[in-house]
């Protein structure tokens, strides 16, 4: 597997934030959101490293953390990562998947992270093949669905503008049992300027409608760099 970088911090999204984690970035992505902050780990980077699922292992196990994060870019694209969640299993790591929820494969998984990718994150201003790309492999909740019901898990939405509430309304039903308590609502944001801004409407939405208010911490704490 490529890997784009292995690094220490706290989770800073989402049901686990706060935890000291190992994060794991894979690179190569199937889709191409507008607003993605980790295009370094996109489908087009020639960044990284050949790593081996034994190297992975042997990098987040001398961390001496037990919780890991698999991120990318997208891990599902990758049928290494079915070895590699199992060897970490076996070493006792807590492991968490980060993924768009587009594709699957059957991993072991304490926390399935799925952020589904709304209309909001079409990219404008490339050619009408790479949006049509995105545009067909984005919205998949027949995945979403079987996800759900293998893991525990959360789903992520990130929220721009209040339109996006309704749409993600429409999106649930789709899902049919989605726990509210487990449906969590993120402002798209890259400064806490912003992320308090939009939390000024998504807040009570999410508390009037039984979801969460998922504020991204890291911005707070690190500010918007790259390795937190």
């Amino acid at each position: 597997m490529r890997v784009a970088e292995i690094f220490q911090s706290k989770q800073g999204e989402g049901l686990w934030t706060g935890v000291f984690s190992t994060f794991v970035r894979i690179i190569g992505c199937n889709l191409r959101c507008w607003f993605c902050d980790t295009t370094y780990a996109s489908w087009q980077s020639e960044e990284g490293v050949e790593m081996t699922v034994e190297e992975i292992v042997a990098a987040v196990t001398s961390a001496g953390l037990r919780h890991v994060v698999i991120t990318g870019g997208e891990p599902m694209m990758h049928s290494e990562l079915i070895p590699l969640t199992r060897l970490l299993s076996e070493n006792m790591i807590k492991i968490t998947v980060e993924t768009a929820g587009t594709l699957e494969l059957p991993v072991k998984c304490d926390l399935m992270s799925i952020s589904p990718k709304l209309s909001n994150s079409t990219p404008w201003g490339v050619t009408d093949g790479v949006r049509a790309r995105h545009e067909t492999n984005r919205n998949r909740p027949e995945v979403v669905r079987r996800l759900m019901a293998s893991y525990s898990y959360q789903l992520k939405f990130v929220v721009d503008v209040p339109e996006d509430l309704l749409e993600i309304e429409e999106y649930l039903q789709k899902l049919d049992f989605a726990q509210k308590e487990r449906v969590l609502l993120m402002p798209m944001a890259t400064t806490v300027d912003q992320m308090l801004a939009k939390a000024e409407w998504i807040v009570p939405y999410a508390a009037k409608n039984g979801y969460r208010y998922c504020p991204r911490m890291q911005l707070e704490w690190y500010g918007n760099r790259r390795g937190t």
